[in-house]
């Protein structure tokens, strides 16, 4: 597939992702071997920067449009979903830093994915967005106070997240989409 292709053709479209990632908390993931127990909370803005820095490289590939196989999301379209995945958390971030123990809005990465025609998008546009964004909570995680580590908040689903493994959680998504484009 070349660049220009249309990514969401009816047969060409992702299967959404059901999955509760969650488990990543507490056991090494077996695909991209990072480790998010191992990660403190200073580590979150360095590793998130190095992380972005390297969707660079991925944005100026030749094969940036091109999925790997029709129900894989091609370089360009996982790019646009950490840039996404930068601003959602930012936000949880920043309610559970907040609020007392808020209820974060719900999500759908597919829906958003259509919506936001990530396979349409610009490579050069998609990076400043995601170094952008990437800096926002890298900024955000910085900023935290001592006391505030253990803040907690929820998903409408009842997974219960604390500042720290919000920001752990978040740090797998950004590592192992990096794993999933071979960067």
């Amino acid at each position: 597939m070349g660049a220009g292709t249309g990514a969401y053709r009816l047969d060409m479209t992702i299967d959404p992702d059901t999955k509760d990632w969650t488990w990543v908390l507490e056991r090494p993931c077996p695909e991209c071997a990072f480790v998010a127990s191992a990660v403190t909370g200073p580590q979150i803005p360095r590793i998130t920067r190095e992380c972005a820095a390297a969707w660079d490289g991925v944005l100026h590939r030749e094969d940036v449009r091109d999925r790997p196989a029709p129900q894989v999301w091609s370089p360009l379209e996982y790019a646009c979903h950490v840039r996404d995945v930068c601003r959602v958390m930012d936000r949880r971030a920043r309610l559970m830093l907040s609020e007392d123990v808020p209820t974060f809005p719900d999500w759908d990465q597919d829906e958003t994915a259509l919506r936001e025609r990530y396979e349409e998008q610009q490579p050069a546009v998609v990076g400043q967005g995601l170094q952008s964004a990437a800096e926002a909570i890298a900024a955000r995680y910085e900023a935290v106070p001592d006391g505030a580590w253990d803040r907690r908040g929820m998903r409408s689903n009842g997974s219960a997240f604390t500042v720290l493994t919000l920001g752990r959680y978040f740090l797998h998504d950004v590592v192992h989409h990096l794993h999933d484009v071979g960067a």
